[in-house]
């Protein structure tokens, strides 16, 4: 792919300018297509401590606040706020583990959501109305017919202490934690027919008010515990550590049919399930039981929808905000282990690149590159 780096940087500046309103549905679906772009790999791990402030390999929207005890905050505090961070990378299997407290308040909702392309997924979402209580739930191929896939658990003190969940995703298993307990464990033979989430995903963290009937159907308003009264807020999810494995390895993962199979996925310049062999094994202090009831009208919590669902919501992030710019790692960047994107030495050794560096840089990556540069 031709690295356009050269291009002038008031392109950069143009394009950061331009509002993107929110989608519910992947910009060009592999299932329909062949000719989508390749998504950009994290091919390694990265550890991000948001204390120190924002990292150049997540995007903003609706603006998210640092500070050094709580790191990273998504607040919510009237009518349309969903503060969001998404990945400009994806990972083929992988895990994903934050250290966090969830938002309180009725209707409020704090999300963990990776999601593909084709729209496969797999949530922990948390709703502000009850704080011993979290709930797991997955999608596969946009799918929403019917709402029997997700699950909640009881948790203790979910909005006052920080708790690590983990989702641990292979070609055979879904693995949700939390504190090193497993909540649920599903595998690919147990899920819906034709659902298992096995598609290249990127990362979003954030929060929503699901319980405001003036942007959210009755059915996501009740689903959230609504209605929602900002007048007891400002609501606020904070995220202090953030680990993303990716379990293949490469520079970008292309879709190599229709099919949506983890197959067809091809790992340029890498292999699929590369470093499944340096993958931890799963080690859970306890199984959770008796915790775990199944939700029936649970919505989807990312990007799939279905008009004919009577429990369905709007999408990521389900308010008509700026959506973040996706995009790649341009030619002369490389991502370091804390998920900076840092430019290269341009003295006489250069940098070493790290396994998720590739050359490209599509027009969405602009806006990537000038998040990369502003902090720098």
């Amino acid at each position: 792919m031709r690295c356009l780096w050269q291009n002038s940087l008031v392109a950069l500046g143009s394009l950061a300018a331009t509002a993107v309103e929110a989608q519910t549905y992947s910009s060009c679906n592999p299932l329909n297509s062949n000719s989508c772009p390749a998504d950009t790999a994290l091919g390694m791990t990265i550890n991000v401590d948001f204390t120190q402030g924002a990292v150049n390999s997540f995007a903003a929207s609706g603006s998210p606040t640092y500070d050094k005890t709580n790191g990273v905050s998504f607040t919510v505090s009237k009518g349309g706020d969903a503060p969001q961070l998404m990945s400009l990378f994806y990972i083929m299997f992988g895990r994903v583990e934050v250290t966090m407290k969830a938002a309180p308040g009725a209707g409020i909702v704090s999300s963990l959501v990776l999601e593909s392309d084709v729209l496969d997924e797999i949530d922990i979402e948390w709703l502000g109305s009850d704080a011993d209580e979290v709930q797991s739930n997955y999608f596969g191929k946009g799918q929403v017919t019917s709402y029997n896939r997700g699950q909640f658990h009881d948790l203790t003190g979910t909005q006052s202490k920080w708790i690590t969940y983990t989702v641990d995703w292979t070609k055979d298993k879904i693995v949700w934690m939390a504190d090193g307990t497993i909540l649920r464990s599903m595998t690919e033979s147990q899920a819906e027919s034709g659902q298992y989430p096995q598609t290249p995903m990127r990362v979003k963290l954030g929060a929503w008010a699901g319980g405001d009937p003036n942007y959210n159907a009755a059915g996501t308003v009740k689903w959230a515990r609504g209605p929602t009264d900002y007048s007891k807020g400002p609501f606020s999810m904070m995220v202090k550590k953030l680990v993303v494995t990716d379990y293949s390895t490469g520079k970008q993962y292309k879709y190599g049919d229709t099919s949506g199979d983890w197959e067809s996925i091809q790992a340029v310049d890498g292999k699929v399930n590369g470093n499944i062999n340096n993958k931890n094994a799963v080690t859970a202090t306890a199984t959770a039981v008796g915790s775990v009831s199944t939700g029936v009208g649970i919505p989807v919590g990312g990007i799939g929808t279905d008009k004919a669902a009577t429990a369905t919501q709007t999408g990521w992030p389900w308010a008509g905000t700026a959506n973040p710019t996706a995009g790649a790692i341009p030619s002369g960047w490389y991502m370091t282990s804390e998920g900076k994107i840092m430019r290269e030495s341009t003295g006489g050794s250069s940098s070493v690149k790290p396994p998720g560096f590739f050359c490209a840089l599509s027009a969405p990556a602009l806006g990537a590159l000038l998040l990369a540069m502003r902090l720098l």
